[in-house]
């Protein structure tokens, strides 16, 4: 195979993945989770239930379709240089993936989002052990950084973190209302960003300069 062969594959593959999960996401969306099966996702996308099952090994994965964004946070506090801080260095990768949300357009659907989350203990139990991971990765990552730092701070760290993001996603879905607008989706992120702003303020003190 040569190299364009090859390329030209991984693109293939790349476009039906991103086919079959924008099917089941607008499924999911209309009729909620455990309303909708496999099948009826190969169907919707003309695949076979195999391929669908290629990309995405469970029905969770369709529905959570940001490969690796759990990695992110522990990423950030990785890449970030010696001068930013920990918290700011979190706080700015929060921003950077609300951001593009709001450029992806995937923030116009957030409340709808989260009601399908809510409405399934499956998809809630995956959510728990997904948040599990992200602060177990993070706490690694803040060891890495800093040999000196407790594994308690280190995972008093991480789930404050993690605790941020979620009183952060409660806001979000306050500020936006059903099928919002342009507008509106602008002057949510706006709101958001002040949110985002005051939370990790509260972080900062709480943890001082060194973090």
């Amino acid at each position: 195979m040569t190299l364009e062969e090859g390329s030209r594959r991984e693109r293939k593959k790349l476009l039906t993945r991103q086919a079959i999960s924008h099917v089941a996401t607008d499924l999911f969306l209309q009729r909620g989770f455990d309303a909708v099966t496999v099948v009826e996702v190969a169907a919707a996308a003309d695949v076979a239930v195999q391929t669908v099952f290629n990309h995405f090994p469970t029905k969770e994965d369709l529905f959570f379709d940001e490969t690796g964004w759990w990695t992110g946070p522990a990423t950030a506090v990785r890449e970030a240089p010696a001068d930013l801080s920990v918290i700011e260095a979190l706080k700015q990768h929060y921003l950077a993936v609300i951001r593009g949300r709001l450029e992806a357009g995937h923030l116009a659907t957030w409340r709808q989002f989260s009601a399908t989350i809510e409405a399934s203990p499956a998809l809630q139990a995956r959510r728990r052990r997904v948040a599990e991971q992200m602060e177990e990765l993070l706490v690694e990552a803040l060891q890495e950084r800093d040999a000196s730092l407790s594994g308690l701070t280190a995972r008093l760290i991480a789930a404050q973190y993690a605790a941020a993001q979620k009183v952060l996603e409660a806001e979000l879905a306050q500020l936006l209302p059903v099928d919002a607008t342009a507008e509106q989706l602008a002057t949510a992120n706006a709101e958001l960003e002040r949110a985002v702003d005051e939370v990790f303020a509260v972080l900062a003190r709480g943890f001082g300069k060194k973090y």
